[in-house]
């Protein structure tokens, strides 16, 4: 029961601070990783993959996936609220503020400052996913081999895919990870 709560209070800090939508919870996403073990990096890129290609908002769908893998059904539901809750409250307190403060400078000021601090949370995920799925640090960190350090057939990949998708400007992305799965089950990626 600690760890549900635990748990629950994570994604609901998660809600609370991942401003700018889903990809923004990334960072939150990897540090319960990298505290908690509750999932891996990979299992992080899966659920960004699995998230990305599933209708919904991807924080809510990477919620319920992580508390579905913890606890089934009931921790996967008490995951999404969690992290919606604090967006609800948050809300429901600003629009009945809103009126008073719509032309405040300092509201203003407030949400100028976010949206550089949401880019560059943005960024950071990115980075971090793009360094999980190409790279293999701990292999390389084990053998020394410089060669080691790339997952290769996923680069090889990526630069097919990056150069499918310049060459048919109008290829619904769809497709594009509808192949990028075949490919992962067929070559065991």
């Amino acid at each position: 029961m600690k760890i549900f709560l635990l748990m629950c209070w994570e994604f609901f800090k998660t809600g609370l601070f991942a401003v700018g939508g889903g990809l923004a919870s990334l960072p939150f996403l990897k540090q319960m990783s990298l505290t908690y073990g509750w999932f891996s990096i990979e299992d992080l890129s899966t659920m960004i993959a699995v998230s990305e290609s599933t209708p919904g908002p991807i924080g809510v769908n990477m919620a319920t996936y992580v508390g579905n893998h913890m606890f089934g059904f009931f921790g996967g539901l008490a995951a999404t609220i969690s992290l919606v809750a604090p967006a609800i409250i948050v809300i429901c307190i600003i629009a009945r503020m809103l009126e008073k403060f719509r032309d405040s400078e300092a509201v203003q000021g407030i949400f100028a400052g976010l949206r550089p601090a949401v880019v560059g949370f943005i960024i950071a995920a990115v980075l971090s996913i793009y360094t999980s799925a190409l790279l293999q640090t701990d292999t390389y960190q084990a053998t020394g081999v410089l060669t080691d350090l790339f997952r290769w057939k996923a680069i090889l990949l990526f630069a097919a895919l990056l150069a499918l998708y310049k060459w048919k400007d109008k290829l619904h992305p769809i497709v594009i990870i509808s192949i990028a799965a075949v490919c992962g089950i067929v070559f065991s990626f």
